[in-house]
């Protein structure tokens, strides 16, 4: 299995020169729609999962899914095109990554900041408006949530915004209690 912090790094390479192309040709908004639906897609099909993490599919077995993807739900020419140079580099397992990285760009470049919540589980619409409550007021910007469910955490929360990490989940408050008594 490949190191993760190098398809981070590979990830955020590709999404900055993603970024770029876009901004010049205006195309942000519409670039990052497609890369939202994609990763909406990524998250609920199994088999686009193994087509993008698996070795055992050739880069143009993987570029022409991609390209199928990209008709069928109607991409910008510009994704369209970068998914394709993706799959010719070999570089298809690094997409969440890329996606992960644009989005915190165009957040950036909006003036907004991108923030993963991760609960046990799902919030209610007043709990999700607590939480974008919470973090404008600690970080003085419009967040851009992205919710995740996670029942391994057991309860509480988790937020991260960019490499900072908030950890209010029971797990990690048992895990400390359990360190603690081990000392002991």
């Amino acid at each position: 299995m490949a190191d993760d912090s190098k398809l981070s790094n590979v990830g955020s390479r590709y999404a900055k020169a993603l970024f770029d192309l876009a901004n010049e040709q205006h195309q942000v908004a519409a670039v990052e729609a497609d890369l939202k639906s994609l990763k909406t897609a990524l998250a609920e099909s199994k088999d686009l999962r193994v087509l993008v993490g698996s070795p055992a599919f050739s880069a143009a077995d993987k570029a022409k899914g991609l390209a199928a993807i990209a008709v069928a739900a109607k991409f910008n020419t510009t994704t369209a095109k970068f998914l394709g140079l993706l799959a010719a580099n070999g570089r298809v397992a690094a997409l969440a990554s890329v996606i992960t990285g644009y989005e915190a760009l165009s957040a950036k470049a909006r003036g907004a900041v991108s923030a993963q919540v991760t609960t046990a589980v799902p919030l209610s619409a007043a709990q999700a408006q607590g939480v974008a409550a919470a973090l404008r007021q600690a970080l003085g910007k419009d967040p851009e949530i992205a919710t995740r469910v996670d029942p391994a955490i057991l309860g509480g929360i988790k937020v991260q915004v960019g490499s900072r990490l908030f950890d209010a989940s029971l797990k990690s408050k048992l895990d400390s209690l359990k360190f603690a008594l081990k000392r002991a």
